[in-house]
């Protein structure tokens, strides 16, 4: 085989592969951009705004990124992880003990059993006793829910932005990649043009004749 035509081949598959890369990394692109750009709009909605730096606790203050982002909107992934965990899993701790919401239904389902048995027993005083208490474990049970909730769709949201980020460096890679195989693809073109149309590729080398018998 020529040389040049080997040269030509290589650099025919370089440009494909190039061409390859370069169209994943404009796809990766594409789905970074709308990952950032959904999680931004779905955040944005919530209207959620940190405290000012004036008006944390001094629980709250432990967590740096409570403090870079005092007063700021809540529009990234980042934002979202950051008020998930330091904010509002900081104050559910602070509710029923620190119970989940299945655990306080525990407690809940507890209570009712213990007001059946006082019931039984006609103890009014006792039954007046647990009837509050179960309102108050309701009532907590409530804002536990909803925090859980409002800390899930964060927490989603940092995942899917997470997405976006990985998305983003994958598509850096897949531009890095098409660049360098474009340069070499050039590379191979230029030097078979600059190679002789008759040089062949790994061609034999011509048998000598044995040197005669004296």
């Amino acid at each position: 085989m020529k040389r040049r035509t080997l040269d030509l081949l290589f650099s025919i598959g370089g440009l494909g592969i190039a061409a390859l890369l370069l169209i994943a990394g404009l796809v990766l692109s594409s789905n970074a951009n709308f990952a950032n750009t959904y999680v931004h709009d779905q955040l944005a909605q919530q209207q959620i705004t940190f405290k000012t730096a004036d008006t944390l606790t001094a629980e709250e203050r432990k967590a740096q990124c409570l403090i870079d982002y005092a007063g700021q909107k809540l529009t990234t992934g980042k934002q979202a992880e950051c008020y998930a965990n330091e904010f509002i899993g900081l104050h559910l701790k602070s509710i029923a003990g620190g119970k989940t919401y299945a655990q306080i239904g525990d407690v809940q389902a507890d209570l009712r059993t213990q007001i059946t048995a006082a019931q039984t027993a006609k103890d009014t005083a006792k039954v007046t006793d647990l009837q509050k208490q179960l309102t108050d474990t309701t009532a907590a049970r409530e804002t536990v829910f909803k925090g859980e909730t409002l800390r899930g769709l964060l927490l989603t949201s940092f995942g899917f932005s997470e997405f976006g980020t990985k998305a983003a460096q994958a598509a850096t890679v897949a531009y890095t990649g098409a660049g360098l195989m474009l340069l070499m693809a050039l590379a191979g073109l230029l030097h078979g043009w600059r190679t002789p149309t008759t040089q062949a590729f790994a061609a034999p080398e011509p048998v000598r004749d044995p040197a005669p018998v004296r």
